[in-house]
């Protein structure tokens, strides 16, 4: 059993494609997916997958490269927490900072990352954070805000092991992507080889980040079982001790039964 733990399948690549790509799933015994929200306007999109495909899952939150006057952009805790009820919501993200994307004056984005996290412990839902050249602050406004108490992932981590350990410190999973395929990934397989198998997941981030041998294609659910190959490799288990694993510690941060919408 192996699941994608990130992924956007509400983006136009994948317009009439779902009966293929949930082949696709069970084709690698990719099980299960959790769809996530860039911005409050294409919520109801992601929502609806997650109503409509059983084995499917959302989350509610704007991503930190969606500037301020981007419609949806503007998130409220009230608002997130008030979305967040839904049962196929399990989570509030993805948040974060990117200081990659975004240049200048970035407060807006690490207020609004704040918010998130008071959303996610108003509601007892765990956080989905992105960070890309922003590891200090990201963290720093994690501890300030109280983010351990909601607990999360760190997904589609690319930072050093020291933050990663950081995070972990703050009841945090660490996500790896088809980057942790790529040939000069060398420093990431490091970082992959030296977290325990218990504080990991998988995920692919379709439709960006195409493992190898899939590289400079449309991502889909079904390639986070070269994540795991490689996972595997790097920590000298089999796959299927990684997919028992990451998908068990799924289950557990997310709240959900791997049962549900199987075959």
């Amino acid at each position: 059993m192996l699941v994608d733990s990130h992924c956007h399948l509400d983006f136009p690549d994948y317009a009439g494609k779902l009966d293929a790509i949930q082949a696709e799933m069970r084709a690698r015994h990719v099980t299960h997916a959790l769809c996530i929200s860039v911005n409050l306007t294409g919520f109801p999109d992601v929502l609806k997958l997650a109503e409509d495909h059983a084995n499917f899952y959302a989350t509610v939150g704007v991503h930190p490269d969606q500037l301020p006057d981007v419609p949806g952009a503007s998130a409220s805790v009230e608002h997130l927490v008030s979305l967040s009820r839904h049962d196929k919501v399990v989570a509030i993200g993805e948040t974060g900072l990117d200081y990659h994307w975004v240049k200048g004056d970035a407060e807006w984005q690490r207020e609004r990352f704040r918010v998130h996290i008071r959303a996610a412990r108003d509601c007892g839902k765990p956080l989905v954070i992105h960070t890309r050249d922003a590891a200090e602050d990201t963290l720093r406004i994690m501890r300030e805000e109280g983010a351990d108490k909601a607990g999360g992932v760190m997904h589609c981590f690319t930072e050093t092991l020291e933050t990663a350990l950081a995070a972990i410190e703050l009841n945090f999973l660490i996500s790896f992507s088809g980057i942790v395929t790529f040939k000069n990934a060398v420093a990431l397989k490091a970082v992959a080889q030296a977290l325990p198998l218990d504080r990991l997941l998988i995920e692919t981030d379709s439709p960006f980040l195409a493992p190898i041998p899939h590289r400079g294609k449309t991502n889909q659910p079904a390639y986070v079982s070269h994540v795991a190959e490689e996972l595997a490799r790097l920590k000298g288990v089999t796959v299927e001790e990684v997919g028992s694993v990451t998908s068990a510690n799924f289950s557990r941060l997310f709240g959900i039964d791997l049962g549900v919408g199987v075959s």
